[in-house]
């Protein structure tokens, strides 16, 4: 097996502009962003106000191109600062930022973030780190679960955004597992990436705290996203975070029922084992999630993507509805039966001291 070294190099996001806010400026993480930002070349615009202003093309494409290449600096509201459950990945959603730089054409922030795809982060971190202790065993998931009760109250970073992403240019999620490794709780941060750049955080005093997962996905269907890292360099900076004494973890998502789904995913988890084979004392995780769309992501994801080939017509899929009342489209019984059967027998064999967190 190559060595973690071995891997080519990271992608790492430029974006076109950065626009940072006049209250963001009221910061030094928000200012120290922008200097870093205009440091790798970046533009830096700052705004009169505290309204994002895009001057964006009228073509829908070009639109969608220039709000990509946007990072926005800006301050969370008291509501964004409230903390909300995420079950089933953790007790409580923490947000470093909003939004992401990959081009996923099954991304489900098509149906959940509103307005141009541009990127937040926020530049009063310490605000948002403030408020957590207030949250200390009060969650629902590894806060009550006997099964989970070792991840002490967990916090996750990658709901609505792919930290990872941004730390080279924010600063924000080394900021945080700092904050986290300080922390004498027993509490955890977790955080799920497609991407590889990890060496600004090997050396962190950690605290055995924070939870990386590489969210991955056979090298077959890299064709659905776009703009993130080699899934290799991912697996590889995922035994760096391991050798580094992180507790870790894979995201296997979303499963794709595609056809030879069987043959990818299976070598999929063996290149996975052999990544963290080896691996001292390791802490592994892992997490499946299938994929779903509803009607306003898919149609969101095809304005965006419209040369896709990403299957989202119906077959073999039945709706399910969310708990906000509104419907989705997952696999069907018969396909989640085959899928689920494949994975917990595959990954008992391959990976027999993981712990299966759960199945969606």
């Amino acid at each position: 097996m190559a060595l973690a070294t071995d891997f080519p190099r990271p992608v790492v996001w430029r974006p076109r502009r950065l626009l940072i806010t006049r209250a963001a400026r009221g910061f030094a993480h928000g200012r120290a962003i922008a200097a870093r930002a205009g440091a790798a070349g970046v533009e830096v615009i700052e705004l009169p106000g505290d309204r994002l202003t895009l001057d964006l093309p009228d073509d829908q494409r070009r639109a969608y191109a220039a709000a990509k290449a946007t990072l926005a600096v800006t301050v969370a509201p008291p509501s964004k600062r409230r903390l909300q459950p995420i079950a089933p990945s953790a007790d409580w959603r923490v947000d470093l930022a909003e939004g992401c730089p990959a081009h996923c054409s099954y991304c489900y922030l098509a149906g959940s973030l509103q307005g141009p795809p541009i990127t937040r982060v926020y530049a009063n971190l310490e605000e948002i780190l403030a408020v957590l202790p207030d949250h200390l065993g009060r969650g629902t998931v590894t806060s009550r679960q006997r099964a989970r009760a070792g991840e002490g109250t967990t916090f996750e970073a990658s709901c609505y955004t792919d930290p990872l992403a941004l730390e080279p240019l924010t600063g924000s999620l080394s900021a945080a597992i700092a904050w986290f490794g300080r922390w004498q709780a027993e509490a955890q941060l977790r955080f799920t990436t497609k991407f590889a750049d990890v060496a600004p955080l090997l050396a962190l005093d950690h605290g055995g705290r924070t939870r990386m997962r590489a969210s991955i996905n056979p090298p077959a269907f890299a064709r659905f996203e776009g703009g993130t890292a080699p899934v290799a360099a991912r697996l590889g900076a995922l035994r760096q975070m391991a050798d580094a004494g992180y507790p870790v973890g894979l995201t296997i998502a979303p499963i794709i029922a595609a056809p030879g789904w069987e043959s990818a995913y299976g070598t999929l988890i063996d290149d996975s084992a052999a990544a963290l084979a080896g691996a001292r004392d390791l802490d592994l995780t892992v997490e499946l999630i299938t994929h779903r769309y509803t009607a306003a992501s898919r149609a969101v994801l095809e304005s965006w993507y419209p040369g896709s080939s990403l299957d989202m017509t119906g077959q073999d899929r039945a709706t399910k509805r969310t708990k906000f009342g509104g419907e989705k489209q997952v696999y069907d019984a018969a396909t989640m039966r085959a899928l689920r059967g494949f994975f917990e027998a595959r990954l008992a064999t391959a990976l027999p001291a993981a712990r299966l967190l759960y199945w969606t």
